[in-house]
């Protein structure tokens, strides 16, 4: 199981159980824009996807 959350070169995000819930509140970090009618997430310039796994949040 791996843990989502977006960084921008400003703010680091919550880490979230999974992506679409990342992508819905990346926007309160200001690391993009995610439409809720369409589902499309656009991520603003300098923003990065942090993927960890259990053994990485472990340590």
């Amino acid at each position: 199981m791996s843990k989502y959350r977006f960084i921008t070169p400003h703010r680091t995000g919550k880490w979230y159980p999974d992506l679409s819930l990342a992508k819905r509140f990346a926007n309160a970090i200001g690391a993009g824009f995610f439409d809720s009618r369409s589902g499309e997430f656009v991520a603003y310039p300098g923003t990065k996807l942090e993927v960890a796994g259990l053994d990485a949040m472990a340590r």
